[in-house]
């Protein structure tokens, strides 16, 4: 039950990131994901300056963290510019049904069974419906759709990968935010045009940092520690359905009857992974 409640928390944080992103639109994505992901680090330096080896972790730890954190983000912005977005984040949202079926491969001891599978593509379904709401897909084949697939898999593997690794405190998710952050910031000055930022755009940045790019990184990684990943990639299908719902209600527009779907769809996959053993 601990384990689910964290990955609620992150969820939550998670359900913010579109309409935050809404209101950055004119920041370059690697700008604003590396002061976000900088940002996002802060909270963990105060507990290492209090104890350095917090942050002494084996350099495949690190390389794992920075896998997840940075590569799943590159891929996704250039999935997004080279793909129809609505399709390519829908691709993107197949990394839920990924941590379900890839749990019984990167995961000693777990057992795939049908009601997780079952929980896992009818999860995906409902996601579907919130991403696309009722809207007809371009169908067009773009080479972006690769890259979408393959952050779907990284944040997938990354999130599985975290229990192979020797054991490491949760603050260690600030090294990996500080380094990734930095290689964004490298692919910025490298990839995209200077800007100017004002000071909304700072406040927004440190709400998007401490938020669902900094502390639901920490609290997905306390629920990967503490609970069943197959569970938790399950509740994961309600990240876009919040975000979806959030992203209506601040832009004042008017809810569908495809939320309602979505919803009853998500919350019965959610039933359906959690009663299976």
């Amino acid at each position: 039950m601990q384990a689910n409640l964290y990955a609620l928390g992150a969820i939550a944080l998670w359900a913010s990131l579109a309409s935050l992103g809404v209101s950055l639109t004119h920041v370059p994505p690697f700008l604003l994901t590396g002061i976000a992901l900088l940002i996002g680090s802060v909270p963990a330096w105060p507990l290492v300056l209090r104890d350095p080896s917090q942050w002494r972790i084996p350099l495949r730890t690190l390389a794992l963290g920075v896998y997840g954190l940075f590569a799943y983000h590159f891929l996704l912005f250039i999935a997004l510019r080279h793909a129809p977005p609505v399709e390519a984040n829908l691709v993107n949202y197949l990394w839920p049904l990924f941590i379900v079926v890839l749990a019984p491969v990167l995961l000693p001891g777990v057992a795939l069974r049908w009601p997780h599978v079952l929980a896992a593509v009818l999860g995906f379904g409902g996601a579907a419906i919130a991403i696309t709401g009722g809207r007809s897909l371009s169908g067009a084949l773009a080479w972006g759709y690769l890259p979408a697939l393959a952050a779907a898999f990284i944040w997938a593997s990354y999130s599985l990968l975290t229990r192979r690794v020797p054991a490491f405190p949760t603050t260690a998710i600030g090294l990996f935010g500080l380094v990734s952050g930095l290689l964004s910031l490298l692919c910025h000055v490298l990839l995209e045009p200077a800007v100017t930022l004002q000071a909304r755009d700072a406040v927004l940045l440190t709400v998007l940092g401490l938020g669902p790019l900094g502390g639901a990184f920490y609290l997905w990684d306390k629920a990967l520690k503490l609970g069943d990943a197959r569970h938790i990639g399950i509740l994961s299908y309600a990240t876009p359905l919040a975000s979806t719902a959030l992203l209506v209600l601040v832009s004042g527009q008017r809810f569908h009857a495809s939320l309602a779907l979505s919803t009853a769809m998500i919350l019965s996959a959610a039933v359906l992974g959690m009663r299976a053993k």
